[in-house]
């Protein structure tokens, strides 16, 4: 047992008892072994698998060789030979538990790997809208054109999780944003049409009268009486026209920029409209056109600056006689509900066609494009009523139809409000 530590030798008796060995003092256990599979194997008629008992073990066994000791034909003992017992127990215990460890390690192995498949795939299905959400913003670009920016799709969930209101707050931004850019678009184009429009309507009037001035002084001496009375008359009225059209730019730039501070008040409508009224009954009468107010007796009091709101009567009084022929009629009529008054200025003129109807209040609008010398406005009255009634927080409307005329109407409230600057 020392010169081959592979095996272990036992010299027994012949009852099966332990008489000597090479072992470490307190190793051994047992004191005999059992003497059937020993015969058993001497015998030459063994079936193996045979296994004997381990000195070293109290309740194991091991494969082992025996062979019998005589002295004159006389058993004496027998000498046991076991291979690897303790010691090539716990080694082989050992690396049964490493090949028993190397295939949990492997099953583990492969569990992870799975499950991390099983993981990335799942994470990948649970944020493939959420991923789809960041391209789509990610692409968005507020200078794009051909056609909207690109939407989150949005679908029909009576419960919406976290990524779909996102996707909805996203396409409810996305679609401000394209408002704004076709107002910004729209507002540019209207820009350079009224610097075209500004620069066309002071020109005009500018030009017309540095000719005549001009004349006057060139040809004073060669000018009768009447020629030059004339020339300054035509002088004077471009000069007038000239100064309303830069006072109703002034007007409406105040008016946009709220410098024009709104005085609210309580005053009698009925009053007010009256008072206009007989101030263009004298250019009515001029002009052969009836020109009446229909007013209930009952009228409540209006809240709003009576300044603004006159100046909003004159513009819409004015407009309709002027496009009012000979014999005709403008009608001014008042009503009122329970929070509003309203104002309705209607003619027998030659009306508005339909698709002219919804730019009329823009500023520098004309229906006649020939904007020839003669025009008496700019294109700016109508515009500046509707800023009036805006911060009035008021509605101002029209509807016409060709050669039966037109009504112009607005309302604002009956009550004390505070105004939208």
């Amino acid at each position: 047992m020392v010169i081959n530590p592979s095996i272990e030798v036992y010299l027994l008796d012949r009852q099966g008892k332990l008489l000597a060995y090479s072992a470490p003092e307190g190793k051994v256990v047992r004191k005999e072994v059992a003497l059937a599979p020993i015969q058993q194997f001497i015998s030459g008629a063994p079936e193996y698998p045979l296994k004997g008992d381990d000195p070293r073990s109290r309740d194991s066994a091991k494969v082992f060789s025996a062979s019998p000791i005589r002295r004159n034909d006389q058993l004496q003992g027998y000498l046991y030979v076991i291979l690897g017992s303790e010691a090539y127990d716990g080694i082989a215990n050992r690396i049964a538990d490493s090949y028993a460890l190397r295939v949990a390690a492997g099953v583990l192995l492969t569990a992870l790997i799975i499950s991390l498949l099983f993981g990335l795939g799942g994470f990948a299905f649970i944020t493939r809208r959420l991923r789809l959400l960041a391209r789509i913003m990610q692409n968005i670009s507020p200078g794009r054109s051909g056609g909207k920016q690109p939407r989150y799709p949005e679908r029909e969930r009576r419960h919406p999780d976290e990524i779909e209101t996102l996707g909805r707050s996203f396409n409810a931004m996305a679609d401000r944003i394209d408002t704004q850019m076709e107002a910004l678009t729209r507002n540019d184009a209207q820009r350079r049409e009224m610097i075209a429009n500004i620069s066309h309507d002071l020109r005009t009037p500018l030009t017309s009268l540095h000719g005549y001035l001009e004349t006057l002084l060139l040809k004073d001496q060669q000018l009768n009486a009447r020629e030059r009375q004339r020339y300054l008359q035509i002088a004077n009225t471009q000069s007038h026209q000239l100064i309303r059209l830069v006072s109703e730019l002034f007007e409406l730039a105040k008016l946009d920029s709220c410098e024009t501070m709104i005085n609210i008040e309580a005053f009698s409508l009925a009053e007010l409209v009256q008072d206009v009224v007989n101030k263009f009954q004298l250019k009515a009468g001029k002009k052969q056109v009836e020109l009446r107010v229909d007013c209930p007796s009952s009228l409540p009091f209006a809240f709003g600056d009576i300044g603004l709101i006159q100046r909003v009567l004159d513009n819409l009084i004015e407009n309709a006689l002027q496009h009012t022929p000979e014999n005709g009629q403008v009608r001014v009529s008042l009503t009122s509900d329970s929070n509003n008054i309203a104002v309705e200025i209607s003619d027998t003129g030659c009306g508005i066609p339909g698709e002219a109807l919804p730019h009329i209040f823009d500023r520098f609008y004309r229906l006649d494009k020939s904007r020839q010398t003669g025009a008496q406005h700019a294109g700016l009255g109508l515009a500046i009523a509707k800023r009036i009634l805006e911060l009035h927080n008021g509605h101002i409307w029209a509807r016409s139809r060709v050669d039966q005329g037109t009504t112009f109407g607005f309302r604002f409230s009956s009550r004390p409000f505070v105004t939208e600057m």
